[in-house]
């Protein structure tokens, strides 16, 4: 029984070392905004651009992660048409129309209708937010 104890130990933590991480979300943005109080400069962001910040949240081991942010651990809520991921050292978040419910989500306004993703940086009390597509 000991022995049989101990090797399950050691394949739970094997399999948790090994874990591979699972890209659940890879978004492009297209439009830039950042504030800070006594501005706000909005940017339309080209392709060329956006390849090189595009929002990745992956699943490793059954927690998420901000792939594309120093893989912050993220905290996933699923509420209505909308998947919430917050991260857990407060830099901020990443909210998507769930895809199945992109249709009704739609119809709430054109934001909707014509994004899929916001991302929230917080940086000191300035922001930067990203509105882009699922790609």
């Amino acid at each position: 029984m000991k022995i049989f104890v101990i090797t399950l130990f050691i394949l739970i933590i094997a399999a948790t070392v090994h874990a591979q991480p699972n890209v659940v979300f890879k978004g492009l943005p297209i439009v830039k905004i950042s504030e800070g109080g006594v501005s706000r400069v909005p940017e339309n962001i080209t392709r060329d651009k956006a390849v090189n910040i595009k929002c990745f949240i992956s699943n490793i081991g059954g927690s998420y992660y901000w792939a594309s942010r120093e893989n912050v651990k993220l905290l996933r809520i699923d509420s209505g048409a909308f998947i919430t991921f917050f991260a857990e050292n407060g830099s901020g978040y990443i909210r998507l129309v769930n895809p199945d419910l992109k249709d009704a989500a739609s119809l709430m306004s054109e934001t909707e209708a014509r994004y899929d993703y916001i991302e929230h940086l917080l940086i000191g009390l300035r922001s930067v937010t990203y509105y882009g597509i699922h790609e």
